[in-house]
């Protein structure tokens, strides 16, 4: 038996030209040259060089009182405390309620040392400083757990589980009757 050889079939592979690669770190743009000029070389982009000083540590808390909800960021710093953009003596205009924000800070002497920059919704005056005060409480006790007794001993850690009883039906408040009479 003699074995016939078959035709090979399949199609053929174009062969590409051998690229050279140029030896520094060169991007080639792929952009269009007029016929018989060679492909413009770009220089490849840079990484950034290390900054000198680190970046400050950022420690972010949240705190809520009614219905307010307070977003707070803790730095080191000079001892700045600024509400929604604005320093928390102007957002504030009750000394009580600027008392509260700065509590946490006086129980743990870090009053001059620590930056605050709190973003508060929601709720009225007084519940957006006590959301600013248990945020600031909880932000510090992640900067240093040893804080812990003494702000728990103030109650700053304590979030306030008291909220606006809702309204019901067939009253004019939540307690509150309409009036009736017998006559």
């Amino acid at each position: 038996m003699s074995t016939i050889e078959q035709p090979d079939t399949t199609p053929a592979q174009p062969v590409e030209p051998a690229v050279s690669t140029p030896a520094s770190p060169e991007v080639v743009s792929a952009a269009p040259t007029a016929v018989g000029e060679a492909p413009v070389a770009k220089p490849a982009p840079r990484a950034k060089a290390p900054s000198s000083a680190p970046a400050p540590q950022a420690i972010w808390a949240t705190g809520r009182r009614k219905r307010a909800i307070a977003r707070v960021r803790l730095l080191a710093g000079t001892g700045t405390i600024l509400v929604n953009r604005k320093p928390y003596e102007q957002y504030f205009p009750r000394e009580a309620l600027r008392l509260a924000i700065r509590q946490p800070l006086i129980v743990t002497h870090q009053l001059g040392k620590q930056n605050v920059l709190a973003s508060v919704e929601g709720g009225g005056m007084a519940g957006q400083a006590g959301a600013v005060c248990l945020g600031i409480a909880r932000a510090l006790l992640q900067l240093d757990p040893a804080l812990r007794t003494g702000l728990r001993a103030a109650g700053l850690l304590t979030r306030d589980p008291r909220e606006r009883e809702r309204k019901k039906y067939g009253q004019k408040g939540a307690r509150k009757r309409f009036q009736w009479t017998k006559r």
